[in-house]
């Protein structure tokens, strides 16, 4: 039997939808892809915007903090489903640059921009 996610029920659910709301407005680059996104997609265009859990809730990440949410494509979202994201890539051996984007880029993004 498939369980209730908890960002979709209960309190978490008013936040969740609180949260999601600041992000559309404030943010406007996929933070797993690093391209920009467009708000005039909407579901189920594949670069439609959507909220993306950095660590999954169901790896353990807070279903609602705001500071576990960031905006995301939703194809990029689905790609990423629930891994987890090595979130650091080393530039030098001093440089340590912390990062989302570090999934391969499977998608050829301009077959998605034309209308």
């Amino acid at each position: 039997m498939k369980k209730e996610r908890t960002d979709r029920i209960g309190t978490h659910q008013a936040i969740f939808k609180k949260n999601k709301s600041k992000i559309f407005k404030t943010q406007t680059v996929c933070g797993i892809c690093g391209n920009p996104v467009d708000f005039s997609y909407k579901y189920p265009h594949p670069l439609s915007p959507c909220i993306d859990h950095i660590i999954p809730v169901s790896k353990g990440g807070h279903p609602s903090d705001i500071n576990n949410l960031q905006l995301a494509h939703w194809t990029c979202n689905r790609n990423k489903s629930d891994k987890l994201v090595d979130t650091s890539v080393t530039v030098n051996s001093e440089d340590k640059i912390l990062s989302n984007r570090v999934l391969p880029h499977s998608i050829d993004w301009k077959r998605f921009r034309e209308r």
